[in-house]
């Protein structure tokens, strides 16, 4: 009984500092992500994603970059895009960019995992754009687009056109304010419950389940081929079963990698996050169950092979990351005065401004933002109830931690 009180409190410091140590990150990354959603609407950006063509596929990569990292908000604004013309290629180009290219994920990676995760991420995504593109070419589902696009009302053809000028507004910072705070309304869930699972993981399971579960782990030496393949492979079905986001992925992304998941499997489980449940039951609602099993097929085929290419392409190179030489999140001190704990005091009143922007914004006219969570379902009771575990986890943890 001692031993578990004494691992509740480990478990617990452990999903604080680790989202002590991400904050700035995540704070920054969501202020250059509102700022440039303001900047460019929609409709901007499906003009240019009309073919499948290498410039289409190009466009809707780069405004996926610059767009939300929210998994279910790619998701709605991907549909909506593809209903009103875009490409197919171009649309999953646009929703993969939106959540393995986008900024703000780049610098939580960097901080949890190094560069060459970084790298991983950002190369291997442009990948797995490529991959799909070629799949989507090759397999050529016409009947299944056809079937699948719905035309939709242009809610955004009478808004106004922001233009780099209106910087100077305050109605446009108080927009960007609107913005920053219904990126947190869609992700606060994914990060709470990932990053307390992290830090039970880290805690609780034993290096020898990862030894089980990942065929190579904990052996000497470079994995062969068929044991690379055999961690990319599970690593998206171990993502499909924790159901959260991709921001809320990388912690335990960091605690798989310490136990010496390979490269590969470490960043087919950083992919996974768009074939988790709740995505495929989001997208059969909106192209219907044969195009949403067809995608999940697609980005799992395409994912493990952008993994694998990944993995040897840094092996070629003689930079895969060392996870001897590497230090764990989970060891390190988390709550000190050093650089990262300024960083979160600036990006904290950063914060707290763009949360005023939102209130004036809010008291001006009152705006309702739906976000593609079901708002009823089973899926989103059963996501509000480990929220509350996870804070009374959290709250009993670090109570048990203090008294220790």
């Amino acid at each position: 009984m001692d031993n578990f009180i004494s691992l509740w409190g480990e478990s617990a410091y452990t999903s604080l500092g680790f989202f002590w140590m991400a904050l700035w990150a995540f704070v920054l990354g969501y202020l250059i992500s509102s700022l440039i959603q303001v900047l460019i609407t929609k409709r901007r950006m499906r003009k240019a994603m009309g073919g499948n063509d290498l410039k289409s596929v190009s466009l809707g990569t780069f405004f996926g970059f610059i767009s939300s990292s929210c998994s279910f908000a790619a998701l709605s604004t991907t549909r909506a895009l593809f209903n009103k013309g875009a490409a197919f290629s171009a649309s999953m180009a646009f929703m993969l960019a939106s959540t393995n290219l986008v900024i703000e994920l780049g610098f939580v990676i960097s901080i949890f995992l190094g560069w060459q995760f970084v790298v991983g991420e950002y190369v291997g995504g442009l990948l797995l754009i490529l991959f799909v593109w070629l799949f989507i070419t090759l397999t050529n589902p016409k009947k299944l687009i056809k079937s699948a696009r719905k035309e939709e009302d242009d809610e955004d053809e009478h808004h106004h056109e922001t233009t780099l000028s209106d910087l100077l507004s305050a109605d446009t910072w108080q927009k960007v304010g609107q913005k920053y705070i219904m990126e947190w309304q869609m992700v606060w869930q994914d990060v709470l419950i990932g990053f307390t699972v992290a830090g039970v993981i880290s805690a609780f399971v034993p290096s020898a389940f990862f030894e089980w579960l990942f065929i190579g782990v904990g052996t000497q030496g470079e994995p062969g081929f068929w044991s690379l393949l055999q961690q990319a492979v599970v690593g998206p079905i171990a993502a499909f079963f924790t159901f959260i986001g991709s921001m809320g992925n990388i912690p335990l992304a960091a605690v798989l990698f310490g136990e010496g998941v390979a490269f590969a499997g470490v960043m087919a489980f950083i992919f996974s996050d768009l074939i988790v449940l709740p995505v495929l039951k989001i997208n059969a609602r909106y192209y219907g169950w044969k195009m949403a099993l067809y995608i999940a097929l697609m980005l799992f085929i395409c994912l493990v092979a952008a993994s694998l290419a990944m993995h040897y392409g840094l092996f070629a190179f003689d930079a895969l990351p060392d996870a001897s030489q590497w230090s764990s999140p989970a060891k390190q001190e988390h709550f000190k005065l050093n650089y990262g704990f300024v960083l979160n005091v600036i990006f904290l009143l950063l914060s707290a401004v763009m949360v005023v922007l939102w209130r004036k914004k809010q008291k001006e006219h009152e705006h309702h933002h739906h976000h593609d969570h079901d708002g009823s379902s089973v899926g989103d009771k059963v996501m509000n109830a480990l929220c509350v575990v996870s804070v009374l986890w959290l709250a009993g943890g670090m109570v048990t931690y203090a008294v220790q």
